[in-house]
């Protein structure tokens, strides 16, 4: 009967590799170091595992999780403590991995979106951006107008790369673009004014610098356009009423101011 009870309560190396989901090689590295020594020996002399010696590797394996070194670990094992203790220690390691992981997702995370913010724009989110301003039966006109030009090849090409963060940085322009404008109209500022020639030549250079080269006497032909065609006047009209002619007449006094200083 004692035979039987010895039996039960020890654990053999193999036994306790399977059982941990640790190698036999560890277990005697374990030993070697003195880190974790089987407390019994069989009669032919083999390692032999206590109770006791599997709730220290249950220790020694949780904290090998959290990445501590041996030595380290050691001294916690050796430190006196108890379970309790020893649980304490473990809960307080493991929030401050989680606390660094977290902080390791939000970095990936924001590494994922900067890689994504280079990815070229779609249609989809040039929709969203724009509304109404992509619609794709405009896009289509455009292309079949303006398809073979030379200033819609460069657009093309600039703007194939552009990322959803490089349009976002072209509405802002725009926008503020068209604020002038209106601030000029509503400030009662003539449209050959110098805010307002000031605006237009903003406008050109932001067609300039973003699409195509634009020079002042093709920008009269854009503006020429701005109210003949009467979507492009609605869509500056609805900014302010007038606002389309206003804009016309801007381009075409700076237009005459750059040619007289030319």
């Amino acid at each position: 009967m004692t035979g039987r009870t010895q039996q039960m309560a020890t654990w053999t190396v193999g036994q306790v590799a399977d059982l941990f989901g640790v190698t036999v090689r560890t277990l005697h590295h374990y030993d070697e170091i003195g880190l974790l020594v089987p407390s019994e020996r069989s009669r032919a002399g083999y390692r032999l595992y206590t109770d006791e010696d599997l709730q220290r590797l249950q220790q020694v394996v949780v904290y090998r999780r959290l990445e501590l070194p041996l030595d380290e670990i050691a001294t916690l094992l050796d430190g006196g403590e108890g379970a309790a203790e020893h649980l304490r220690r473990q809960r307080a390691t493991v929030m401050s991995r989680l606390d660094e992981l977290h902080e390791l997702v939000v970095a990936i995370d924001r590494a994922l979106e900067r890689e994504m913010s280079n990815q070229p724009a779609t249609p989809e989110d040039l929709k969203e951006l724009f509304g109404d301003g992509f619609r794709d039966e405009y896009q289509q006109e455009a292309q079949e107008r303006w398809g073979e030009t030379d200033a819609w090849k460069q657009s093309a090409s600039r703007t194939k790369g552009y990322a959803l963060a490089d349009w976002e940085q072209v509405k802002a322009e725009m926008d503020a673009v068209n604020a002038a404008f209106v601030a000029g109209l509503t400030s009662g500022q003539p449209a050959t004014s110098e805010v307002a020639m000031d605006a237009a030549e903003r406008h050109r250079r932001h067609i300039q610098d973003r699409f195509y080269d634009l020079s002042h006497d093709f920008h009269r032909g854009l503006a020429d356009m701005y109210v003949s065609d009467p979507r492009f006047a609605k869509t500056y009209d609805d900014l302010a009423p007038g606002l389309a002619a206003y804009v016309h007449d801007a381009i075409h006094a700076n237009a005459d101011r750059h040619s007289a200083g030319g």
